[in-house]
């Protein structure tokens, strides 16, 4: 992942992204490969994202490098909501499945272990005892599609985790679907709950709170147009923002970088090609 492939669009020198071919429904789950022909060294910002991301490592020769809050973590990471400025950075060959999670699914799929908002965690600490055997097993597939078939299954076996209420999750659904900009009464009363009661349940399943939610949602809806090319202010108006200088803020707080050196992220740069957008965005989003 050059530093220097820096605008939008712009092809990554020797990077091939694979996507999953169409084929059942796995709602809350996307996912997307990354292969580097050649060795590179790489030094880029993490953007965050509505979804907890798992990075599984598949590289030959030196694992990545994620730095975040003083600490390094090695290899395959999950990352959870609001992980705060993270860097990654190493020289290999890349070779990296992606995994994003909506926190609904994330807590169906990794139990207790989803509660990891704010954190970098190692995959083995999520994983636990079969993180191992599922890295050896994708790093030994054949093709992406074999390696998407095989991290399915094993999202698929991983035992019951956390019950998500089903008004957490449409409150959820509705905030990402709206890009942040419903109040947290108009969820509330979409539901049939109090203010109170959504902001306690949403917290304590989600690990995040409705309005942090929203936050979150709104910036990703930001970081996006600024990648495409669209102006900070345009952005701001766009997107709900005060003005301008209440974009930089959010920006600076979710990224520790500026709304210029967002719209120049590498790890947005070809987002439309690993991550094209669904064709049913509220359904996706569970």
């Amino acid at each position: 992942m050059p530093p220097d492939a820096a605008s939008h669009g712009q092809a990554w020198p020797d990077l091939e992204v694979a996507v999953p071919p169409p084929g059942p429904h796995m709602p809350g789950i996307r996912m997307a490969g990354f292969h580097q022909l050649v060795p590179v060294s790489w030094d880029i910002s993490m953007v965050p994202h509505p979804s907890v991301t798992l990075l599984i490592d598949l590289s030959e020769g030196e694992s990545a490098v994620y730095e975040t809050g003083g600490h390094d973590r090695r290899g395959s990471i999950v990352a959870g909501l609001l992980p705060g400025a993270v860097r990654a950075s190493g020289r290999a060959r890349v070779e990296c499945l992606q995994i994003r999670l909506t926190p609904v699914r994330a807590a169906a799929v990794l139990g207790p272990s989803a509660e990891l908002t704010g954190m970098v965690a190692s995959l083995e600490q999520v994983w636990v005892r079969d993180a191992d055997r599922a890295v050896d097993r994708l790093r030994a597939a054949a093709s992406w599609d074999e390696r998407f078939a095989i991290a399915a299954r094993l999202l698929e076996q991983r035992p019951a985790g956390r019950r998500i209420d089903a008004e957490v999750a449409q409150a959820w659904r509705r905030t990402t679907a709206a890009r942040g900009r419903l109040r947290v009464e108009d969820l509330a009363g979409e539901v049939g709950w109090s203010r109170k009661r959504l902001w306690s349940r949403f917290r304590s399943q989600l690990g995040i709170t409705p309005k942090s939610a929203a936050r979150l949602a709104r910036f990703d809806h930001a970081a996006r147009l600024l990648a495409a090319g669209h102006a900070p202010a345009s952005v701001a108006g766009r997107t709900g923002y005060a003005d301008q200088s209440h974009l930089h803020r959010e920006v600076a707080a979710f990224t520790g970088l500026t709304p210029r050196a967002v719209a120049a992220a590498p790890w947005l740069a070809i987002d439309d090609v690993a991550w094209p957008e669904p064709r049913s965005p509220v359904t996706s989003q569970l």
